[in-house]
This record gives structure tokens, sequence and C-alpha cells, in this order.
């Protein structure tokens, strides 16, 4: 029995990591963050090079999740990571402000008038579940 739901929590768990992950890189991908910045940069030719940095970056950052790594910097690159991690929520922040303006305008032209408000209903109820089952739920986010 211990063996079962330890089986079917990993896979909830791998499924839940691959659906987030995925939202997330989707996200950046949408709302355009890589080749905008390149465009401002003036670097289109290494566009495939942020990408792949951004996927490296997700997959390195989530190692201490699954084995017990401590990463032990100097302060001054503790610093600069949290700049340059600074720089790049600053941009998506940008990004998506920009963009927010697009998704109104499309609503409107293709008569889009149901199911924006249960999709964004449905994202705030699965959010607000999940922190409160984190908070209040005794031994939720442990083994």
């Amino acid at each position: 029995m211990i063996l079962l739901k330890n089986i079917l929590l990993a896979f909830l768990g791998f499924s839940s990591g691959i659906v987030i992950s995925g939202a997330v890189f989707a996200f950046i991908a949408i709302i355009g963050v890589v080749p905008r910045l390149a465009q401002k940069t003036q670097t289109q030719n290494s566009v495939k090079i942020y990408e792949e940095m951004i996927i490296a970056g997700g997959i390195i950052g989530s190692l201490p999740e699954f084995w017990n790594i401590k990463f032990e910097f100097p302060k001054i690159i503790a610093g600069v990571f949290g700049l340059g991690a600074g720089i790049f929520y600053g941009c998506v922040a940008v990004c998506l402000a920009e963009i927010l303006d697009v998704i109104p305008i499309t609503a409107r032209r293709a008569n889009v008038k149901n199911g924006f408000f249960l999709f964004i209903t449905a994202l705030a109820l699965g959010k607000l579940a999940g922190a409160l089952m984190y908070f209040f739920v005794s031994g939720f986010f442990e083994l």
C-alpha cells in the first residue's frame, strides 16, 4: 500500500511539474521576452542561445528540489545573480503589461464573450485551494 502511495505521489508530482514548467515556458514564449530583448539589444542572431539558457536555467534551478544540493557563493556573486533575476522578472513584467493591451482587443475582434471569465475564475480558485492546502493541511507538503 505504501509503495502504491509513493508511486501515485511521484506520478502526480512529475505530472504537475511538467504542466507547470510547460506553462511557464509557454508564457515566456507567448509574451515574447526573448525576441523583444534580442531586438532591443540588437542580438537577433543569438535568440536560440537565449532560449536554451532559459531552459537550462529552469532545469538547473530545479535540481536542489530533487537532491540535497546547496549552492554557497560569495555575497558578490549572489548579488549579481539577484540583479540578473530582478532584471529578468522586470522584463517579464514589462512584456506582460505590453501584451495585456492585446488580449481585450483580440477578444473583441474575435467576438469572444464567454469563456474568459470561467478560465480566470478557475485559475484563481485553483491557486486559492493550493495555497490554503499548503498552509492549513498538516503534512501536505511533506512525504
